[in-house]
Parts: structure tokens; C-alpha cells; sequence
């Protein structure tokens, strides 16, 4: 049996199997910063509130001062927000915050329903920031659709990196956010993730092949999902096909695949699980199992804004002094 089952271009967002929702791309070129940690650039041609066309190498999103996502809310699933470059600002309706980047990783789970926003606060005057971040929605259970909302913090330091050399001592650098590798295991995933369980196999991994590198994906239980997000580099083989920049690999987990890389340096993305095999059913920011529980959701949501915001504006960022932090609902915070 083959490993690949399909090769196809990536999308945005990207398409992702069960037990993943989808995998949201974000590669921008941001100018220097002003006073205020948005770009010392014109906003003028931008569409502001709904900027998502790459003009000048960058976008604002939904942000009309600083880009990102001021606040909106969830329910019935989780974020795994990976940041390889830039920073992020967190804030939520439960009162937590955060400052996290190059490299860090957030988890949270928004459950029975949080606010929160996502900043990219641009600090760096002096010269460029440039951002690179992956957003993964990893879908809960029916039984877990409910708990409560949870977030921590995998800080760059922790997280796992493994180098692996091939009989010509090309490396393949792999960064474990979830799973393990070669006797390494990553950090633990929030606690009602569906992460939480190792029998369910859930793996997360940015990967960098060296020029001409080859790597051998370990093999994974029969009826596994597992996907390679081919990003950046040019062209890969692997089973006979050449396979060129910006596509995703289907993948039988179960089979051995061997991945010879070209002449430039590649980076991929895997993720891998055991899928839930429950009714999905999503309206924007809500994900769960039935249309009634989606009406329930809007309209508590509508009711209650899931606990209200605490911060003084809904694009809410941090000091420009501040460094990387987690500040958690019940006071506690850590600094790096």
C-alpha cells in the first residue's frame, strides 16, 4: 500500500482531516513599528476591518491600528496557536493575557465559550518585524465540547527540538509540539484536550530539511489522519512524485514514507490524530455537534458575552516595554 493518498495545492485556510477544523497560514513582511505598535506605513488602499489582501507584503486583518483579530469568541474547541516569528498579545474574557513569539507556542481550550484577541503588536522601530504564525483548530469531543475555558503556554525554551541526520549528514530539524519522537515528548497539551490522551496519536510538528536533506516519517497506527503541509522551499520527492512548494500530502499513517528534499531548504508542517468521528457541525466561532447547540451557543453568547471584556478596547494591546508574559485568570504570572 502506498503512503501518499493525494496531493493537492494548499488553500487558505488549509484543509486539515478529523480530529483537526482547519490550519490558518499568516506570513507577513511588516514595515517598522510606530509609537502606537502598528506599521510606520500608510493604511491608505487598505480595505481596514477586513484586510486580507497581501498588499506591500503584509495585511492588518481585522485590526485598524495595530493588525490582528481584536476580540471575537469561541466555543467546542481549541487553538493551538504556533508563533515562529513576531509576537502575538493575548487578552480573553476571563481576564488572562499574554505577550508570546518566536517560537512559543499558546494552547487553549475555549470550551463552554471565551473571548479573546490576538494582536500582532509591532515593537521593532528600528527595522522590519516580520511574522510567520500557524493557527490550528483541534476539534473536542462531544463529552468535552463543555468544560471550562483553559489556556497555557508551551514557551520556545521547553519545547522539544530534535535533529535528525541522513547518511550524508543532511539534517531535518523537528520541533515537537505534540507527540513524541526518538524518545523525546513534547510538552503536555492543555488538560481536556483530545491531545491529552496519548492513544489518540495527536502529533504536531514544524519541520526544516537542509538542501538535499531525506527523512523517514516513523509510522503511526492504522486509521490515523495525518497530513505534511508542504510551505516553503521548492520541490520535495517522495513514492516517485515530485511535489512542488504550497501543497498538502495526505498521508496513510501507517505506511513508512521517505521524503528526499531539492536543492532548497524546505519546511513542512505535520499533524497527525485519531479522529473523533463525530458530527461536526460549525457556524464561525462555534463548533459542536448539533444545529441546537449552535443556536444555544449564539444565543448565549448574545446574553452573556461569555463573562464580558475586561480590557479597556477590544484590540486591546500591551506595553511596548513588556516582554514575553503569561498572565493567567487566577493572578498567577510568569515572565520570560
Amino acid at each position: 500500500m502506498s503512503a501518499i493518498i493525494k496531493i493537492k495545492p494548499l488553500g487558505f485556510p488549509w484543509e486539515t482531516s478529523d480530529p483537526f477544523l482547519f490550519c490558518a497560514y499568516h506570513e507577513d513582511q511588516y514595515p517598522k513599528g510606530n509609537g502606537d505598535l502598528g506599521p510606520d506605513a500608510s493604511l491608505e488602499g487598505r480595505n481596514i476591518g477586513q484586510d486580507f489582501t497581501l498588499k506591500d507584503g503584509w495585511r492588518m486583518y481585522h485590526g485598524t491600528k495595530v493588525p490582528g483579530f481584536p476580540a471575537h469568541p469561541h466555543r467546542g474547541f481549541e487553538t493551538i496557536t504556533i508563533v515562529q516569528k513576531g509576537l502575538v498579545d493575548h487578552s480573553d474574557s476571563l481576564g488572562a493575557a499574554g505577550r508570546f513569539g518566536n517560537g512559543d507556542v499558546q494552547w487553549m481550550t475555549a470550551g463552554k465559550g471565551v473571548q479573546h484577541s490576538e494582536m500582532f503588536p509591532l515593537l521593532h522601530r528600528d527595522k522590519e518585524n516580520l511574522f510567520l504564525l500557524f493557527q490550528i483548530w483541534l476539534n473536542l469531543p462531544k463529552n468535552k465540547k463543555m468544560v471550562d475555558p483553559h489556556f497555557k503556554m508551551l514557551w520556545n525554551e521547553e519545547i522539544p527540538k530534535i535533529t535528525i541526520y541522513d547518511d550524508h549528514s543532511n539534517s531535518t530539524e523537528i520541533i515537537l509540539i505534540a507527540g513524541n519522537l526518538n524518545g523525546k515528548i513534547a510538552a503536555a497539551p492543555a488538560p481536556d484536550s483530545w491531545a491529552a490522551d496519548p492513544e489518540n496519536e495527536i502529533a504536531i510538528w514544524t519541520m526544516k530539511m537542509d538542501p538535499n536533506a531525506t527523512y523517514k516519517l516513523p509510522i503511526a497506527s492504522e486509521g490515523i489522519s495525518r497530513s505534511l503541509y508542504f510551505f516553503k522551499g521548492n520541490e520535495i520527492t517522495a513514492e516517485g512524485y515530485t511535489i512542488p512548494v504550497n501543497h498538502e500530502i495526505i498521508l496513510n499513517a501507517h505506511q513508512e514514507l521517505v521524503i528526499k528534499n531539492s536543492g532548497t531548504e524546505a519546511h513542512l508542517l505535520l499533524l497527525q490524530g485519531k479522529p473523533i468521528n463525530e458530527t461536526v457541525v460549525k457556524h464561525g466561532p462555534f463548533v459542536m455537534n448539533s444545529q441546537v447547540e449552535i443556536r444555544e451557543a449564539i444565543l448565549e453568547y448574545q446574553q452573556t458575552e461569555f463573562g464580558g471584556w475586561p480590557w479597556p478596547s477590544h484590540d486591546h494591546v500591551h506595553d511596548a516595554s513588556k516582554g514575553r508574559f503569561a498572565l493567567y485568570p487566577d493572578g498567577t504570572q510568569i515572565n520570560k
